[in-house]
């Protein structure tokens, strides 16, 4: 019984752990991201724990906290959603 629930519960939520941590780990300047809160924008500089990111139109700069970064949007995955 504790076998199937690891297999189903434990293990993909520390696969997608690990997959994010990698994708954190692996921002660079230019990226695009997209952040928990639904706020897009491209990365400015890059800090031990937190990133700048450029939003546009208005070229507004926020400064976030690495950890609220959902996803790196790419030019494809943006114009299909």
């Amino acid at each position: 019984m504790f076998v199937v629930m690891y297999m189903l519960l434990i293990l993909p939520n520390q696969r997608k752990q690990k997959q994010w941590n990698s994708m954190l780990s692996s921002l660079k300047m230019g990226d695009k991201v997209t952040t928990t809160g639904g706020i897009r924008g491209s990365i400015v500089s890059l800090k031990d724990d937190a990133i700048v990111i450029r939003t546009s139109p208005d070229n507004i700069k926020l400064e976030i906290v690495r950890s609220a970064i959902a996803a790196v949007t790419t030019d494809d995955t943006a114009t299909k959603a």
